[in-house]
């Protein structure tokens, strides 16, 4: 079992049955799985996209600046990660939101030894507003913080249940990939993350496991090494 791990989360799954926001029942489904393998005495440090809310690139397309669109955006992943954190706390299980750019008292500001020290205590680091910076996703956000947490693993919460040869929510005849190297995923030209974010991982050796988070019991079948997802790494 991973010791400690990086978990990111999707802001759309958040919107569960919504059009727009969060759906309180998948938030505390959420907090329910994380929970669970908070009390098996796993280390977590979570990184959630603000796509339920705004999209900084999405943003640009329509007019806005990009550096202000994706700061935006940033405040998007904020009110998530506080969403979070809160139903967290509601269930007994303590979390810390920490974000990238000074948002004090909303949340302390991010730094790698503060996260770390939360985590070894039992509490859940709840990584808020991506790096800080324009131009890159939470995606690249989460390899980041995943490697500078020195997190065993980074583990990818998705709508779907792994990485497959084609999108399966579009082409019936997609087949999934039980793991596949990283090489693998640049010759394919598979979208599993942004390339600045799959080359960070790949570079600093961090595993990935792209796993269904919307299904209820999935979190702790990854952590017991149950086949399930798909796992890339670095051969």
């Amino acid at each position: 079992m991973y010791k400690r791990i990086l978990l990111k989360l999707s802001g759309e799954s958040l919107m569960g049955s919504k059009q727009y926001g969060i759906d309180e029942v998948r938030l505390a489904e959420y907090a329910q799985q994380i929970k669970q393998i908070a009390d098996m005495g796993v280390q977590i440090g979570i990184v959630i996209g603000g796509g339920n809310i705004f999209r900084g690139l999405s943003g640009a397309g329509k007019g806005f600046d990009r550096v202000k669109g994706d700061q935006m955006g940033m405040l998007a992943t904020t009110i998530n990660a506080l969403g979070l954190s809160s139903a967290l706390n509601a269930i007994g299980q303590k979390a810390r939101v920490l974000t990238a750019i000074n948002m004090f008292p909303i949340g302390e500001q991010y730094s790698k030894w503060r996260a770390i020290e939360l985590m070894e205590k039992g509490e859940i680091a709840i990584l808020a507003g991506g790096t800080g910076c324009p131009y890159f996703t939470t995606d690249t956000g989460s390899a980041l913080r995943g490697i500078e947490i020195e997190a065993d693993v980074m583990l990818k919460g998705t709508r779907v249940d792994g990485i497959y040869t084609a999108d399966p929510e579009k082409d019936p005849s997609a087949t999934k990939f039980d793991k596949i190297t990283y090489d693998e995923i640049y010759q394919k030209g598979l979208k599993v993350m942004d390339l600045t974010a799959t080359t960070l991982c790949r570079d600093n050796k961090l595993p990935i496991i792209v796993f269904n988070m919307d299904k209820m019991g999935n979190l702790v079948k990854v952590m017991q090494g149950e086949n399930i997802g798909t796992l890339v790494y670095e051969k």
